[in-house]
């Protein structure tokens, strides 16, 4: 069983300012997103004594929802590079609208979830997928991992072997969690658990 969660809100996502590799703290309704995230797993997590295994981005947001989550259940963290988002280098900590004035040529014929890997000096898609699965090789279940919203439609669609686009399609809410087990991807939100 591998639980894969996305951070909670931050300063930026709320102003539609995407992070890459940059960061902002999280906002209040982030904090209680990533507190809810806790009760989930605390309750998924109850009957064992052992401490969950976490593989969390080392990106800021990621830890400060990590310390979050750890305060309702207990955490055995490793920080894991290769969970971190995708780098959009110069493009790290804009907005789409001021890509698209500063960069028109790069976005030309891109789509509303492939414009990120377009950018002239971040990561490819390529080398983002490759990075992802060398970590879903390597992970050790039953784990938790705390980390992005590309990045946690990359290990979803590679989970359950879906084509690139089809990946890039995926949601990415920061109210629940998904279940990733025996082949199949499950949603599970705060009233799905209630004890």
């Amino acid at each position: 069983m591998l639980y894969l969660l996305r951070h909670g809100e931050t300063t930026w996502n709320a102003a539609g300012r995407y992070q890459g590799h940059q960061d902002s703290p999280l906002t209040p309704r982030g904090r209680d997103q990533a507190a809810s995230l806790g009760r989930i797993l605390s309750r998924l997590h109850r009957f064992s004594k052992d401490p969950l295994l976490a593989y969390v981005s080392p990106l800021g947001r990621a830890q400060e929802s990590a310390d979050i989550i750890g305060r309702h259940v207990s955490l055995n963290r490793l920080d894991e590079p290769r969970v971190m988002e995708v780098s959009m280098g110069s493009w790290d900590g804009m907005t789409h609208y001021e890509v698209s004035m500063e960069y028109p040529e790069a976005l030309a014929e891109s789509s509303r979830y492939d414009w990120y890997f377009r950018s002239p000096d971040g990561e490819s898609l390529d080398a983002f997928v490759t990075r992802i699965s060398s970590w879903l090789k390597d992970a050790r279940t039953p784990a938790v991992v705390i980390s992005h919203g590309v990045t946690g439609r990359i290990i979803r669609g590679l989970y359950l072997g879906l084509s690139r686009s089809e990946m890039l399609e995926l949601p990415t809410p920061q109210d629940g969690l998904y279940a990733l087990d025996s082949g199949s991807v499950r949603f599970i939100a705060e009233a799905d658990v209630v004890s």
